[in-house]
């Protein structure tokens, strides 16, 4: 990599006699102070910090004494003077700034402690629009970016996270240029994020779909030991979307997430949630971000058992959600199987306790379901560029299903018709899915042809069947669901050769006639819901 020659030696070490204490976030911030004048050094601050450090009985100057002008604008204006961006963006050693800062009086600022005004979090709560506005922060950012521009001589800290280590390093009253490096990119990254949120903010509350520019930003949550595979670097980066799942989820038990734990449970999380407890329990078992088994049931327990029913050997070292609070008797029968992580709005003592068993089971409660008709955004990258686009909030009991064939569906399979495109709608495509009184039968996931993976679901199915040592598969007398329209008859005839009475698809396919006229000849219900649903 090519190292641009810097203009400015930067010195390794760099005393701190004056530091500039601004902060929204005030934890911390008093031991900081107290430890920075024990080193002697100069304390300059504003507003509700300077206060804060008033009432502790530290000696602070209040900025408007630098500047000479005082807080305007209900302190929208205070830190916005060349008193205190010069001495944050003055070099040091360069003869012509030095005579500027004569000239005008200004003095050096050598540490800047700044923290924002909690933009995201008015966010996340719904403020209203006046609110959030004024939750932009203007001064603070200014700052940061001043101070971590002339890091090789200014200190910049963002995190009160890096409080001790500055104190650490302070220990001569200096800082060194490693440290500064670090810190000034931190703090770019800081305000690269809440820039972002600001601009994301402003584009869902004027409605602008797609921006000229999107920034996606992130808070690190925590280092992973390492991605998909074990040569690849990974992390985890939370948005503060303040949506339940996977990211804000409380770990009462259990190792630390791995890379495709974290993918696998926000698969599994987000799907159950189409069930409503409401409605009754519901389970849903995924592995490799697929499900291999989903159900409602009479109890938490039942429902377990008949998404487990699905598929009992793919099942083996997945993910289970549930929609309801996780009872010690399910806990009982999950832990019969080698499982990876369970995720639930919350767990009662009993199936923590029961759970406890299982010291590398990993528990997550939530708090709550993810709505799935909020909107939000989904992205991910390509080779130099990023596809971003709306969650898919499609909901089935929101469409409008046209009737395409001479049989209409009978009340159970209309009720199975829409489970089954429920699950479908969270399976890779191409993806077919029978359902068979609220319980998954068999699911084909992620086929280059949709005939495959109508076929390989009626082979998991009578793969379970004998398994769970059953009759006959759950097929039989089942309905199926395509994600995506049936483009030719093929993947009708195998669901139908499986046993489903009757189908469910989004239609607009060229060849729709060609498969209603096959359903009609084998005497099968078929109903267009209008919306497809690919995952890729």
């Amino acid at each position: 990599m090519a190292v641009i020659s810097k203009k400015i030696p930067a010195p390794d070490r760099v005393a701190i006699r004056t530091a500039l204490l601004s902060v929204s976030d005030k934890a911390g911030i008093v031991d900081l102070a107290r430890a920075l004048a024990e080193k002697g050094v100069r304390l300059l601050s504003t507003g509700g910090t300077h206060k804060a450090l008033s009432d502790a009985g530290l000696a602070v100057t209040d900025v408007s004494e630098v500047t000479g002008f005082p807080e305007i604008m209900d302190g929208r204006v205070k830190t916005l003077h060349p008193a205190v961006h010069g001495g944050l963006l003055a070099i040091r050693d360069d003869a012509e700034h030095v005579e500027a800062m004569k000239a005008h009086g200004i003095g050096a600022i050598d540490l800047a402690v700044i923290n924002l005004y909690p933009f995201e979090e008015v966010r996340a709560k719904g403020g209203d629009y006046p609110t959030t506005v004024e939750n932009i922060d203007i001064g603070g950012p200014a700052m940061i970016r001043a101070s971590a521009k002339n890091h090789a001589y200014v200190t910049i800290v963002t995190d009160p996270a890096d409080y001790p280590a500055l104190i650490e390093e302070l220990a001569d009253g200096s800082t060194s240029y490693a440290l500064r490096q670090r810190l000034a990119a931190k703090a770019y990254a800081r305000t690269a994020a809440y820039d972002a949120a600001i601009s994301n903010w402003f584009a869902e509350a004027l409605d602008i779909a797609m921006p000229r520019h999107r920034v996606l930003g992130g808070v690190l949550k925590e280092e992973m030991r390492y991605g998909e595979n074990p040569h690849q670097k990974a992390g985890f980066y939370v948005t503060g979307e303040n949506r339940p799942g996977v990211a804000t989820a409380t770990l009462l038990q259990g190792k630390q997430l791995s890379y495709n734990n974290i993918n696998d449970t926000d698969a599994a999380f987000e799907l159950v949630a189409e069930f409503l407890p409401e409605n009754g329990p519901a389970c849903a078992i995924i592995k490799h971000a697929n499900p291999c088994g989903v159900a409602t049931g009479k109890t938490l327990k039942d429902a377990y058992a008949r998404a487990l029913a699905c598929d009992p050997v793919s099942a083996f070292g997945g993910i289970i959600a549930l929609n309801s609070t996780l009872d010690g008797e399910t806990a009982e029968e999950i832990v019969k199987l080698f499982t990876e992580v369970i995720i639930a709005p919350d767990a009662d003592e009993k199936a923590r306790a029961v759970i406890a068993g299982k010291p590398n089971l990993r528990l997550l409660v939530t708090g709550a379901l993810p709505d799935p008709r909020t909107p939000g955004l989904s992205a991910k990258t390509v080779s130099g560029g990023l596809l971003v686009q709306s969650r898919d909030n499609g909901m089935v009991e929101d469409l409008e299903l046209k009737v395409v064939t001479k049989r209409a569906p009978t009340a159970q399979e209309l009720i199975d018709m829409k489970f089954a495109f429920k699950v479908a709608k969270h399976v890779k495509s191409n993806a077919v899915v029978y359902a068979k009184d609220g319980q998954t039968a068999g699911i084909g996931a992620g086929q280059m042809s949709r005939v495959d993976s109508a076929r390989i679901a009626g082979l998991k199915a009578e793969d379970a069947a004998k398994a769970m040592g059953l009759a006959e598969p759950l097929t039989r007398g089942s309905t199926v669901a395509s994600e995506a329209f049936l483009p030719f008859a093929d993947g009708l005839l195998s669901a139908i050769a499986a046993g489903a009475t009757a189908v469910i698809q989004p239609g607009g396919s060229m060849r729709d006639a060609e498969v209603i006229a096959a359903a009609d000849e084998a005497g099968v219900a078929m109903v267009f819901t209008g919306m497809r649903h690919f995952r890729h």
